[in-house]
């Protein structure tokens, strides 16, 4: 049993976006939501977390490194989530393209196509449940992202 916060906030990190991407592939291949470039990238910044947080739980002295590095990793996921939720709601103007924004050097689209190659363009999400859309879930684990980012600080502030 975990007994650090600091812990516990990582095997919360890697256990919501590990969900989270199961999730997504049930949607895609189950349910026959496709992806758009926006949650494919999602995906991608999830799967970035998944690997600090595996790393942070097996070699506990990278956490402060780790915590440091999830600080663009969660910017970058709420970003993503907030436009994803403002394409939806119709406070962007515009769509997303099918044009994958990997760069050269990582072309994740074409080392795991059914994982991160987008198949339709961005502006609705699937309700989740009682009328909650993917997006506004989306929008508010980002908020819960960035507040164990800020518990994740404090710790090390503390150490």
């Amino acid at each position: 049993m975990l007994t650090d916060r600091t812990a516990q906030l990582w095997l919360a990190l890697l256990s919501t976006s590990v969900a989270l991407e199961i999730a997504a592939l049930y949607f895609q291949y189950v349910l026959d939501y496709g992806p758009c470039i926006l949650c494919v990238q999602i995906r991608a910044v999830l799967f970035v977390v998944i690997l600090l947080a595996a790393v942070a739980l097996i070699l506990p002295a990278a956490r402060k490194f780790n915590s440091i590095s999830l600080i663009p990793c969660t910017l970058t996921f709420a970003w993503f989530c907030y436009q994803v939720l403002g394409i939806e709601r119709g406070w962007f103007e515009g769509s997303c393209t099918f044009e994958p924004a990997f760069p050269a050097w990582i072309p994740l689209h074409e080392w795991l196509p059914s994982v991160f190659e987008p198949w339709e363009l961005c502006g609705y999400t699937p309700e989740i449940l009682f009328g909650i859309t993917m997006a506004e879930t989306l929008a508010g684990l980002a908020g819960l992202f960035l507040l164990a980012n800020i518990f994740l600080l404090e710790d090390i502030r503390k150490q």
